[in-house]
């Protein structure tokens, strides 16, 4: 289990990553002209603390698998994540409207590629709180 913590780590760090091209792939200096200041604003703060969090989380898998995987406080972190990472997942399908990315292939390989990473993730965290308690 500690690898695979290491590995979802090591994709959290990438995906933290992600974050800080997001206003120039998005066109946020053109898309968000029409927002208030306090709005756009918001969009760049809560885009680099959801950043923020994801490194954290990837930086805390890296440094603290054996932890994550052996211990009370791991089991509770790792519960933490995954309804974290779970509600994401939720979110893919019901946050969005599918008319974001139906009937495009970048788009809809883009949708697939994170819901498999939000299970992938959900699966890690859930595996190691179940193992955890049961171990």
């Amino acid at each position: 289990m500690e690898l695979q913590l290491k590995i979802a780590g090591f994709l959290l760090v990438l995906l933290a990553m992600l974050h800080l091209v997001f206003p120039k792939y998005f066109k946020w200096d053109k898309e968000l002209n029409n927002l208030s200041l306090i709005n756009k604003e918001m969009m760049y703060v809560h885009t680099f603390f959801i950043g923020l969090m994801v490194l954290l989380m990837g930086l805390l898998c890296l440094s603290s698998s054996t932890e994550m995987a052996g211990t009370k406080l791991g089991k509770n972190i790792a519960l933490g994540l995954f309804v974290f990472w779970g509600t994401r997942l939720l979110i893919q399908f019901y946050g969005y409207s599918s008319l974001n990315w139906k009937g495009k292939r970048f788009e809809t390989s883009v949708h697939i590629f994170f819901t498999l990473l939000w299970i992938y993730f959900s699966a890690v965290f859930f595996w190691v709180y179940w193992g955890n308690v049961n171990g």
